[in-house]
């Protein structure tokens, strides 16, 4: 278990060094190449990852083949198909390596006994799924209440380094509009930073 995931950690929450000691005994490692899928639709979730290096994205496909985004996830957070994985059903999620990534692997059944070892990582995860789910919650408030700029603005402001590394097409989808919409947005920002220059 690496310092950025001991430093997850003590940012929510307190562990002794023996808890630390036993959390760190059920992570493994994986290595996924560009592309390739760590969850696929219908798969029943074993695992919630929490990103070392790289870039992920979670997403849904329709009955017309239309991708949706529903999460990107870089180094230092966690990405799951939440629904699957905490009820241990089928999921309808897919999550795939935008970039060659590292991921450190939580199973369910290891989570679910460390409960009981370590009450302080029950809190920790009620509130990353506390989280999880008011920022989803803001995200699809803000698709009715705010417009595709303040959006995009938004994700900018919050994660800076996005747009540098995931595809306009991905952030198009996450932010719920067109990549054309997604490029006119960006090339009126850009005129309007020019005229302030």
């Amino acid at each position: 278990m690496t310092a950025l995931l001991f430093s997850n950690f003590n940012r929510h929450a307190q562990f002794t060094d023996d808890e630390y000691q036993k959390i760190k005994e059920v992570f493994t490692k994986s290595y996924i190449r560009k592309k390739k899928n760590l969850v696929n639709e219908g798969d029943i979730s074993k695992y919630i990852f929490f990103v070392e290096k790289g870039c992920l994205r979670s997403f849904t496909v329709n009955k017309d083949g239309s991708e949706h985004v529903v999460q990107l996830a870089i180094e230092d957070h966690w990405i799951a198909d939440l629904s699957s994985f905490i009820t241990q059903m089928p999921g309808t999620i897919n999550i795939e390596a935008i970039e060659d990534s590292e991921v450190l692997l939580l199973p369910h059944q290891d989570l679910e006994r460390l409960y009981h070892q370590v009450p302080s990582l029950e809190k920790y995860f009620r509130q990353l799924y506390q989280r999880a789910y008011v920022g989803l919650q803001q995200r699809l408030n803000s698709r009715h209440s705010s417009s595709a700029e303040e959006r995009y603005r938004e994700l900018i402001k919050l994660q800076p380094h996005l747009t540098q590394r995931v595809p306009l097409i991905y952030i198009a989808s996450y932010l719920g509009i067109t990549p054309e919409s997604l490029s006119r947005i960006r090339k009126q920002m850009h005129i309007k930073v020019e005229n302030t220059a």
